[in-house]
């Protein structure tokens, strides 16, 4: 059985992995860290600016598998601080609508390239 994959422009891969895959109604969506696309590096700022910029990244991957925000079932947040949920959970937010998606925020050591915020998403296609 092929994968079904899709790759958008605006986001990055910095490895072997595709932005998402569609398994029945399900897609996954890898995980964005906070890289803008257009340089290739990490976006500057604080927490905010970064969990911005990782919305943005699967948005983006969102519109390249014809999906929308409310097509989101669940979120997975990692931080590398975890004094940085308050300023996250303000920008999540304003993402998403009531009811909002399932969610796991998980505290780590260490994020690729020094992000400060991954976030990774499953979202379910309408039939």
């Amino acid at each position: 059985m092929s994968r079904k994959a899709f790759s958008a422009e605006g986001a990055v891969s910095v490895g072997p992995y595709s932005h998402a895959v569609e398994s029945g109604e399900l897609i996954f969506l890898s995980g964005q860290t906070p890289i803008e696309s257009q340089t290739g590096k990490l976006v500057e700022g604080d927490v905010v600016a970064q969990t911005e910029q990782c919305f943005k990244n699967l948005f983006n991957v969102l519109k390249a598998a014809s999906l929308i925000p409310d097509d989101v079932e669940k979120v997975n947040v990692f931080l590398t601080d975890m004094n940085d949920f308050a300023a996250m959970n303000t920008v999540y937010s304003k993402h998403f609508s009531s009811p909002y998606p399932a969610r796991t925020t998980i505290g780590v050591a260490a994020l690729p390239l020094g992000a400060r915020i991954e976030i990774e998403m499953v979202a379910r296609r309408s039939k």
